[in-house]
């Protein structure tokens, strides 16, 4: 994926950044992001996560944290924003190397930013990157139109990132149906979660080099939408060229659906949705009604955004988020 200034980047990226955070904690809130975004590194469902985290965890201990990351969030949706965490180091092979993120991750600074202002509002550091990405997740959505749900906080940083974890979880742009509800079973999601977190794909664009072999290949898309793209991506070069990833890029909506029933998906594995399988129905489902979407995706983001975080003692709370401690 790649990115360019534009509003709706700004959510894509934030998703984008949680989903890969996951690697980092255990735990998932977004990402797909796109995200988000592209999938994630989960495990089991945890039956105690609900009782480690809860929406009021920083009220004592520093009640002005969600205003601040929403006021830097929504000053950031008229920029830009797409983020993984970790920097490379001689130890650390960095999720922002991997695959599916190299030269497509950007905005670092933006969560320095978050991170800057909420430390200053705390007096010290005291929310966590996950949480703040966690936050920053949800009021990005919101920021573009998109539906609102708590967030469960007290999540703690992990102390590494993998990009082996990356390349081998993010679900790859050209996966089948199969690949992707087998990707999203292992950790603890089903089909249902696997559609309406798609659904992420409402915003954001791609890069030329992860849809050319869908506009060039693949048969089940709209000859006119495949045609005007290979404007955008020659057969060859321009693989940092931008499209897209649904019609409606800067708003948080149920289009996606719509482009999808219209053979109008972007990736191949979006497309996978709708191409006469198991998840059709739900796709022509939320292209037509958009507050289902909306519910089903908050329940989604809930539920993704619990699977066992790192909690109590364990992780850190980092200084700066692109670096362990």
């Amino acid at each position: 994926m790649a990115e360019s200034n534009n509003p709706s980047k700004i959510v894509a990226k934030i998703k984008d950044m949680e989903r890969l955070w996951i690697c980092n904690v255990r735990m998932a809130s977004r990402g797909y992001f796109f995200v988000l975004l592209q999938a994630f590194v989960f495990v089991t469902l945890a039956s105690s996560v609900f009782s480690q985290l809860t929406p009021n965890y920083y009220d004592y201990s520093c009640p002005k944290a969600l205003s601040t990351i929403k006021r830097v969030v929504e000053a950031a949706v008229q920029k830009e924003y797409r983020m993984v965490l970790l920097d490379p180091s001689s130890t650390i092979d960095s999720e922002k190397n991997s695959v599916s993120n190299f030269q497509s991750a950007r905005g670092f600074e933006v969560v320095d930013e978050i991170k800057e202002a909420v430390d200053e509002a705390c007096g010290k550091p005291v929310v966590s990157c996950a949480d703040i990405l966690a936050v920053a997740a949800r009021d990005s959505v919101v920021a573009l139109g998109g539906p609102a749900w708590d967030v469960l906080l007290g999540r703690r940083d992990s102390t590494t990132a993998s990009r082996d974890a990356a390349d081998a979880n993010i679900p790859a742009p050209f996966f089948s149906l199969s690949q992707l509800i087998t990707n999203f079973k292992n950790h603890g999601l089903d089909e249902k979660d696997l559609v309406v977190l798609s659904g992420g794909h409402s915003i954001g664009y791609a890069r030329c080099v992860s849809f050319r072999d869908r506009i060039y290949n693949d048969s089940n898309i709209d000859p006119s939408f495949a045609q005007n793209l290979k404007y955008i991506c020659p057969r060859n070069g321009g693989d940092s060229n931008l499209s897209p990833l649904d019609q409606t890029a800067a708003k948080f909506d149920s289009q996606y659906f719509s482009g999808l029933v219209q053979q109008n998906g972007l990736l191949h594995s979006d497309q996978e949705l709708f191409n006469g399988g198991s998840t059709d129905e739900l796709v022509k489902q939320y292209s037509y009604d958009t507050d289902d979407f909306y519910e089903d995706f908050a329940n989604s983001m809930i539920k993704m955004g619990n699977i066992q975080p790192l909690t109590y003692d364990q992780g850190e709370i980092r200084v700066n988020c692109r670096k362990v401690n």
